[in-house]
């Protein structure tokens, strides 16, 4: 496996845990829904921690991306949410 192909798969894989975990924060979502809210997530978080200068203060890469992703995630929910 190539270090693209399991790159692609950690971040899937990031996205999905933090679907999951926004999900039983603000409810709902099925597989599909988990995985592209947690990708958007992973983006969104990533951004708004990263132009707000917050650091977490974690040595964990994984688990700083995971909650990254995560709090990306429910923004993300909650967004879509108000405009639906």
């Amino acid at each position: 496996m190539s270090m693209g192909t399991q790159a692609l798969l950690v971040f899937l894989l990031i996205g999905l845990v933090a679907g999951f975990l926004a999900s039983l924060v603000v409810g709902g979502g099925g597989l599909i829904r988990c995985l592209l809210s947690g990708i958007i997530g992973a983006f969104v978080g990533g951004f708004l921690f990263n132009a707000l200068g917050i650091s977490l203060g974690i040595d964990n890469a994984l688990v700083v991306q995971i909650i990254h992703a995560t709090v990306g995630a429910i923004i993300v929910v909650l967004i879509a949410r108000a405009i639906a």
